[in-house]
């Protein structure tokens, strides 16, 4: 019995500081593979950031196109509206003139 009482806090131990060193190593590992993802991050970061301009002009070239096919539609609608209109004014007017 006083064997086992002496044996088992010495693989406890031996256990536990196998235990420290796998979390020790694993720790820097990590912090490694964080430095790695991180200098990825920032060169992707700086690619995108030189291609701001390209989207920039696109987006004034979308918006440009979106305001002339907004007046172009406001037009057309417009005229489409005055044709339908003149008609049903000119039946009105009709129908005012053959009721007196």
């Amino acid at each position: 019995m006083d064997f086992w009482l002496s044996f088992f806090p010495i693989i406890i131990y031996i256990l536990l500081i196998i235990i420290l060193i796998i979390g020790i190593i694993l720790g820097i590992k990590s912090i490694i593979t964080i430095n790695k993802v991180e200098k990825v991050v920032d060169d992707v970061n700086e690619k995108v950031e030189s291609l701001n301009g390209v989207f920039q002009i696109i987006d004034f070239t979308t918006d440009k196109l979106v305001t002339i096919t907004d007046r172009v539609v406001d037009g057309l609608s417009t005229l489409a509206s005055k044709v339908f209109f003149k008609k049903k004014v000119k039946k009105i007017k009709r129908e005012e003139n053959e009721d007196e």
